[in-house]
Parts: structure tokens; sequence; C-alpha cells
């Protein structure tokens, strides 16, 4: 028997969802689905700083969780920038965090500012 996913944690939903070429309509052949702890993962590793090993305790999973996560997360990016596809974020094992943690995030935790916070993940 399979071993259950362990949820990921994430601090914020990202404030759109949807990304893409301006000058292309959007087609659904034409598009890449990122789950919200790929985004999570991206948004933590080169926007925050964060070393895999931070990312992955702040995420509460995994080191080599976190490396195939962010790794999937860049080919996707990569695809949508390199073909001119949409992006469309959402989705995944997550749940997000109540903000109240001592450890989230290097500067506090972005729930409290965080003008989406839908609990869709749980």
């Amino acid at each position: 028997m399979a071993r259950p996913r362990k949820w990921r944690k994430v601090c914020c939903l990202p404030d759109s969802s949807r990304f893409g070429p301006l000058d292309n309509p959007a087609e659904e052949s034409q598009s890449i689905a990122m789950t919200v702890d790929e985004y999570e993962a991206v948004r933590l590793i080169d926007l925050e700083g964060f070393t895999q090993e931070e990312c992955a305790s702040q995420m509460n999973i995994a080191r080599t969780t976190v490396q195939g996560i962010y790794n999937e997360a860049r080919r996707k990016l990569a695809e949508a920038l390199v073909n001119g596809k949409v992006l469309v974020i959402g989705g995944g094992d997550y749940r997000l965090c109540d903000g109240a943690g001592v450890g989230c995030g290097k500067g506090g935790c972005r729930r409290r500012g965080c003008a989406n916070w839908k609990n869709s993940g749980q």
C-alpha cells in the first residue's frame, strides 16, 4: 500500500493565478498547470532566498521532496516562457498556515498581509 501524501504548508496563495502572453488568446491546450506547492517552493527559494533545506522546514516536508517540487516548477516556468503558454496556478496537496508559526518565513508569515487566503487546499 502506498504511503499517503503529506500536506505541504503554504503561507499564502498567489494574488494572481494566471500568467501568460498578452498577444495570444488563451487556449486550454496552450496552458501549463502549476500546483500551489510548486509556486510556494519557487517563492521561498527564488524570491525569499531560502535554501532547499530551509524551504523543506518551512513547508514541513523532506528536502528531497522540495528538490523534486522545485525542479518540476522550474521546468513548467521554462516551458511557459519559451513556448508562450499560459501558466495557471492552482490545486495540489497543501494547507495554508495559520500565521502564528514562529518559524513562518524569514521575515514573518506572509499570510497576515495576504489579500487572498482561501482554504481551497484543505
